[in-house]
């Protein structure tokens, strides 16, 4: 039985990190395949071994696989563990091979400071919106920041757009969230 190529799509998460009013943006490596030289936020796809190998929740569903996704994805790529995980925006991008990719774009705090880069990552920068458009990013991720910054200055927490955190109740992170600045 074949696969419905109207259905198949990759699924993709980015994490935007904000700390003290500005968001953390990482330059990719000018060895990159897609969008060499260019400053982007954290994430990467879904797999099936991001949770095929572990028990399921339920008898057919594993829960929390974006936010675990999200999660291990900052990690990998600036070192950083994160909290109070939300969405922001989603997004549908044509690869160059033609299938499509699902973006669900968040925001974090980070736990800690010190950031560390992934050999992916050659520079990175704590920005203010304003700053951010002094950068070569990738497309769609200044208007990311401005819809998070919008939501963020309005006294409103992307939060309130979702109905809830995605943490999930299995976590103890769900906390009410702090306004980060």
């Amino acid at each position: 039985m074949g696969c419905d190529k109207n259905l198949v799509h990759y699924v993709t998460a980015t994490v935007i990190l904000v700390k003290d009013g500005k968001f953390l943006i990482a330059k990719r490596a000018n060895w990159e395949k897609a969008f060499p030289g260019k400053w982007t936020v954290p994430g990467g796809k879904l797999e099936v071994l991001d949770y095929a190998l572990r028990e399921k929740d339920t008898s057919a569903h594993w829960y929390n696989v974006l936010e675990d996704l999200s999660k291990r994805e900052v990690r990998e790529e600036v070192g950083l563990e994160i909290k109070n995980l939300n969405y922001v925006t989603s997004l549908v991008y044509i690869r160059s091979d033609n299938i499509p990719s699902l973006i669900i774009s968040l925001w974090a705090e980070p736990v800690r400071e010190q950031v560390k880069l992934c050999s992916a990552l050659t520079e990175y920068k704590w920005v203010t919106l304003e700053e951010a458009k002094n950068y070569d990013l990738i497309e769609g991720i200044y208007e990311e920041l401005e819809i998070l910054d919008k939501k963020l200055h309005h006294g409103r927490t992307p939060k309130d757009f979702l109905g809830k955190s995605l943490l999930g109740a299995k976590t103890d992170e769900n906390q009410e969230l702090k306004k980060p600045y």
